[in-house]
């Protein structure tokens, strides 16, 4: 598959191509994802999507000649193919190639991102009810290690940060100038929700605040634009809706945050250049945020898989990604003992819902059950979604996550089996 020629993301549908996809379409896009030919049914791409064939190869034969070829010799002859892949990335984000940094994951890029602020006792953290368990986590840290606080807006009657206390947060803030920054988890790993990114992205611009948009379960699953989200950095991984192996991700920093030189706290020598004793000299891009050590294979991979997403299309994905949540929430939503559990204005490819109440044990035993059957699911508990899980009194829930490939008659056949196993 060949990747499109242009320097943004298909931010919206091609008005001459044919919407959806066909038949063939599908069925050959199915046939290149070698989990799918083994017979099983995969509704868990927000844990890891499984890769398709050109992703498989790039790893695999990028190891094939490092093999014989040596480490340090391989990366030097593959250069050019390995700097291309910033290119993919910022295709797929729509940012520059000099603005993109390699990262192991989405923590990883979200840690190193929170790392370059300096943060001293009394600045201020806002953030959303939604935050990804392990971004809260850093959070806390930052309060106990550097008295740092950490403000946590209310959600709106819908769900999703409310926009509207947002900004009072935010003026009552800007009289004191403590606030340093705004994070928010695009879309949680417990729902559907998708929260608005770009509202938000408006008002941190208009109040003056950097703005971290954690995209981990967005990119790959939906058109993605930081000059529309108005976000300062940006970070993603590359298992989920990406279709990339695990151990990648990447983060997105704005021009604006290098040219003030902004850099992390952990420099080592792929950022800077050790210059004098006392003395260091930063990159002017944004792989001052990386480390020297990587997989160069698994680089190729996650390139890989952006061409391959930019190919098929992210309109045409985001379309049918969700319009295949909604048959799955509405389809289990009508078994007894089956409770959806989403919220929010606009809604992803996440269907979580709790089983017989919610209660300890009950989703991970479907689950079990489930995955004996060749169906795969997962299970997220109440520590990872402390806030949501708490206001609807449930401890776990099961959490099912179709993507563009699957089928309406996979669709079906995953709630006939909840339905008989409960």
């Amino acid at each position: 598959m060949h990747a499109p020629n242009s320097r943004r993301p298909d931010t919206a549908p091609d008005p001459s191509a044919t919407p959806g996809f066909s038949d063939a379409e599908l069925e050959a896009l199915r046939r290149e994802t070698p989990l799918i030919a083994a017979g099983k049914l995969h509704l868990n791409h927000a844990g890891a999507s499984p890769p398709p064939r050109p992703v498989l190869d790039a790893v695999s034969g990028y190891l094939e000649r490092e093999s014989v070829g040596g480490g340090y010799e391989t990366a030097a002859a593959e250069s050019d193919r390995i700097a291309a892949v910033y290119d993919d990335l910022a295709r797929l984000v729509g940012g520059e190639s000099d603005e993109i940094a390699w990262a192991g994951n989405a923590t990883e890029a979200f840690a190193t991102a929170l790392s370059s602020f300096d943060f001293a006792e009394g600045d201020v953290i806002v953030t959303s009810r939604s935050d990804y368990v392990s971004n809260h986590l850093m959070f806390l840290v930052l309060e106990r290690r550097r008295g740092v606080r950490l403000e946590v807006v209310r959600d709106a009657p819908e769900g999703g940060i409310d926009a509207a206390a947002l900004e009072e947060t935010l003026a009552r803030l800007e009289r004191s100038r403590q606030a340093k920054l705004v994070s928010l988890s695009w879309m949680p790993t417990n729902s559907g929700l998708l929260q608005p990114a770009a509202e938000v992205g408006a008002l941190c611009r208009a109040y003056g605040v950097d703005y971290l948009l954690d995209a981990c379960q967005v990119v790959g699953q939906r058109c993605v634009d930081v000059a529309a989200l108005g976000c300062d950095l940006l970070a993603a991984t590359g298992r989920k809706y990406l279709r990339g192996p695990r151990g990648t991700g990447f983060l997105w920093v704005s021009r604006r945050l290098l040219d003030s030189g902004r850099h992390p706290m952990a420099l080592d020598l792929a950022g800077a250049e050790w210059t004098a004793p006392k003395g260091l000299e930063l990159r002017s891009d944004a792989r001052r945020f990386e480390s020297w050590e990587r997989s160069y294979a698994l680089f190729l991979g996650l390139g890989a898989a952006a061409r391959y997403a930019l190919e098929v299309g992210l309109s045409r994905v985001a379309e049918r990604s969700a319009m295949l949540a909604a048959a799955l929430r509405q389809r289990l939503g009508a078994i007894p003992g089956v409770e959806p559990l989403d919220r929010g204005k606009s809604l992803g490819a996440i269907v979580s819902v709790a089983i017989g109440g919610g209660e300890p044990g009950s989703a991970r035993r479907l689950m079990e059950r489930l995955r004996r059957r060749s169906i795969h699911t997962s299970v997220t508990e109440r520590g990872s979604a402390l806030y949501e899980f708490d206001r609807l009194g449930v401890q776990e829930a099961l959490r099912l996550s179709p993507h563009y490939l699957n089928t309406e008659d996979e669709i079906e056949a995953a709630a006939e089996a909840v339905e008989e196993l409960l």
